[in-house]
C-alpha cells in the first residue's frame, strides 16, 4: 500500500512540475509574440522577411523553385513614349535574355511535371506560381507579352 501512495505522489509532483514548465514557456512565449505584435505595428517599414506578392512567393523563392539566379536590379519594364517597352538602366539585351532563361526552365519544368506523364499537378503549379512572379519582377515585353495560346500552359483539360 506505502508503494501505491509514494508512486501517485510521484506522478502528481511529475504533472505539477510538467505544467509548470509549460505554463512558464507558454507564458514567455505569449510576451514575445506580443512584443513583436507591437514592434510591428510601431514600425510597419521595417520588416525583417521580404513582402510576397498575391501568389505568397518571394524572388528568391522563385528563382529556387526555378533553379536560375535572380534577376539584377534594372530589369524593371516601363513604356516609352511610343508606346513600345523600354527598360529602365539601358539593359534591354540582358533582360531578354533573362526572359529567354526564364522561359526556357519554365517549359522545361512545366513539361516535367505534367500530370498526363506521371508528374505532379502541385509541382507544376508551383513551377507556374514561379514564372509569374518573375515576370511580374521583370516585366512583359517583347516574347513573354507575345506568347500565343499555344504556348501558355493549360491547367484544365478539356471537357
Amino acid at each position: 500500500m506505502n508503494n501505491v501512495v509514494q508512486a501517485h505522489r510521484f506522478l502528481t509532483q511529475a504533472a505539477v512540475t510538467a505544467a509548470r514548465v509549460f505554463g512558464r514557456a507558454f507564458a514567455e512565449a505569449y510576451k514575445q509574440a506580443n512584443a513583436s505584435s507591437a514592434y510591428r505595428r510601431a514600425n510597419p517599414s521595417s520588416s525583417s522577411t521580404p513582402s510576397p506578392t498575391h501568389s505568397g512567393l518571394t524572388t528568391e523563392e522563385a528563382c529556387r523553385i526555378l533553379n536560375i539566379s535572380p534577376p539584377k536590379s534594372g530589369f524593371k519594364l516601363g513604356q516609352n513614349r511610343g508606346g513600345g517597352a523600354a527598360v529602365e538602366g539601358g539593359m534591354e539585351a540582358e533582360a531578354e535574355k533573362y526572359r529567354g532563361m526564364l522561359i526556357e526552365r519554365f517549359k522545361k519544368l512545366f513539361d516535367q511535371n505534367d500530370p498526363g506523364k506521371g508528374g505532379s499537378f502541385y509541382l507544376q503549379s508551383k513551377v507556374l506560381r514561379a514564372r509569374e512572379r518573375l515576370e511580374s519582377e521583370v516585366g512583359r515585353t517583347g516574347e513573354a507579352a507575345e506568347m500565343g495560346r499555344e504556348e501558355m500552359p493549360r491547367m484544365y483539360k478539356d471537357r
